[in-house]
């Protein structure tokens, strides 16, 4: 075990779902108090129990990352994900982000690993951390753009050198 394997989401080591499964990552626009993250992680056990497309169940699971970011995975062996039944995904966690007063929905909150920490930084701190040298090009940096869980077990961590980031810093 690897001091970053606790940056890895969980529900990347699940065996039962098929390496090309589907996957959506969420970034909160602030870390959620711990009775927040419990309170959406049930919501998400529930949403993700009840999800279905094209009235076949999906099989599904989600997970409350760091406080601060939701993966929510999808394996499509059994039944696809649908554009309708993604729309809910998208609608449920709209509203659940009401309900909490957060948007979960925050393309631009970058995480990097600092010190073996897990830093969630908007972009202009991202920015500044990497002009102050804080990030450099060998800082692993979340890739939440991957879409499977292969990718996410490949891909998830990445040296800031090699991601989309630098694009945008």
């Amino acid at each position: 075990m690897t001091a970053t394997d606790s940056i890895v989401p969980q529900i990347a080591g699940r065996d039962d779902f098929h390496p090309e499964s589907r996957v959506w990552v969420y970034v909160a626009s602030r870390k959620l108090k711990p009775e927040e993250s419990t309170q959406l992680q049930n919501l998400l056990n529930i949403f993700v129990q009840k999800w279905t497309a094209h009235n076949e169940d999906l099989k599904a699971v989600a997970e409350v990352f760091a406080n601060q970011i939701i993966v929510l995975m999808v394996d499509e062996t059994q039944a696809g994900a649908s554009g309708c039944s993604i729309d809910k995904s998208v609608h449920f966690l709209e509203q659940v982000g009401r309900e909490l007063n957060v948007d979960l929905f925050d393309r631009m909150r970058f995480g990097a690993v600092v010190d073996n920490q897990l830093q969630l930084l908007a972009k202009d701190d991202f920015a500044a951390a990497v002009a102050e040298g804080h990030i450099n090009a060998d800082t692993p940096v979340l890739n939440t753009l991957v879409q499977t869980r292969r990718e996410l077990l490949d891909n998830w961590l990445t040296p800031f050198g090699n991601s989309w980031h630098r694009r945008l810093v």
